[in-house]
């Protein structure tokens, strides 16, 4: 990897040198580096642009890490990855995106991740999106999202949009077997004349299953957001969909919480809250000595948080 593609691969996967365990590595469309171990296997798909992360019944306490890196403007690609997860697992996954463009072409990544988690497993899932570079290209990236949950499994989505990303359409559905739990948490920032859409659905199919989708955001200059979400509660069950955003300058945002109780014994619960930084918060950290956009950032850094 050159110094930019390097600088990449820290933004959206906070690594400075070859991790531990499995990974691997995706640069301008070709496979940059893979390992695989005793337990976790990675396999090249044949039909179709992507990978199979095959990770083992019982498997404890390890990590894979599988970042997409796009230093060549014009470059559009859609990637497929399946992680099917065997039962009474406990890992870590670590995927994101970086996109550097500075041309004029138009720079594209679409992640298709499918995931299978069987019963009892414990994963977590980290995904930072981000994009730079001083070319008039637009940097698109549209995930998109599907998670089937077995009995008791458990997966937590933390989801972050940096920045510097022109347009991104975010689509993620999950259905959730018997005693299963989903946890998303997002957060994306948007500037300048960028656009943000995502769109949740969740089924609510199995007896004491639960979901919490939590999306906080901030839209500044002339960005616009927008927030679907949808649960459906099919069984005895509880769902829980918040969207808090910040709104700023020429910005727009909506949010469009949805829920749907099939089942007498569903428990649904959606929130949305939109609004303007506080007067009196600026006010307070500038008497302390900072400036109103030093004030500005430290309320919006807390926010993200």
């Amino acid at each position: 990897m050159d110094e930019i593609q390097k600088g990449l691969l820290e933004a959206v996967a906070d690594l400075h040198e070859v991790p531990q365990g499995a990974y691997n590595f995706r640069v301008n469309g070709q496979l940059d580096g893979r390992n695989t171990t005793e337990n976790i296997d990675i396999v090249t798909k044949t039909d179709k642009p992507g990978i199979d992360i095959i990770i083992k019944a019982g498997t404890k306490n390890e990590s894979v890490h599988i970042p997409v890196v796009l230093s060549q403007s014009g470059l559009k690609e859609s990637v497929y990855n399946d992680f099917i997860i065997g039962e009474d697992c406990d890992i870590t996954i670590v995927a994101g995106c970086g996109i550097h463009n500075s041309g004029d072409q138009t720079s594209e990544h679409s992640g298709i991740h499918s995931f299978f988690v069987g019963k009892n497993s414990r994963v977590k899932y980290i995904e930072k999106h981000y994009g730079a570079g001083d070319g008039n290209g637009e940097r698109i990236m549209n995930p998109t999202t599907h998670v089937e949950l077995g009995e008791g499994a458990y997966l937590e989505m933390d989801t972050v949009q940096i920045k510097g990303i022109d347009s991104t359409a975010r689509k993620t559905t999950a259905k959730l077997d018997d005693k299963a739990t989903l946890v998303i948490k997002e957060k994306i920032m948007t500037h300048g004349s960028q656009n943000a859409t995502t769109d949740f659905t969740v089924d609510l199919n199995g007896a004491g299953s639960s979901a919490n989708v939590i999306s906080r955001s901030v839209a500044k200059d002339k960005s616009t957001q927008t927030f679907y979400s949808k649960i459906n509660g099919n069984n005895e069950c509880y769902g829980h969909t918040e969207c808090d955003a910040i709104i700023m300058d020429g910005a727009s945002v909506r949010a469009i919480p949805e829920i749907t109780a099939n089942h007498v014994e569903a428990s649904l619960v959606h929130e949305a809250a939109i609004g303007k930084i506080a007067g009196e918060q600026l006010i307070k950290l500038m008497t302390l000595g900072l400036t109103e956009q030093e004030a500005e950032a430290q309320i919006i850094d807390g926010f993200m948080k």
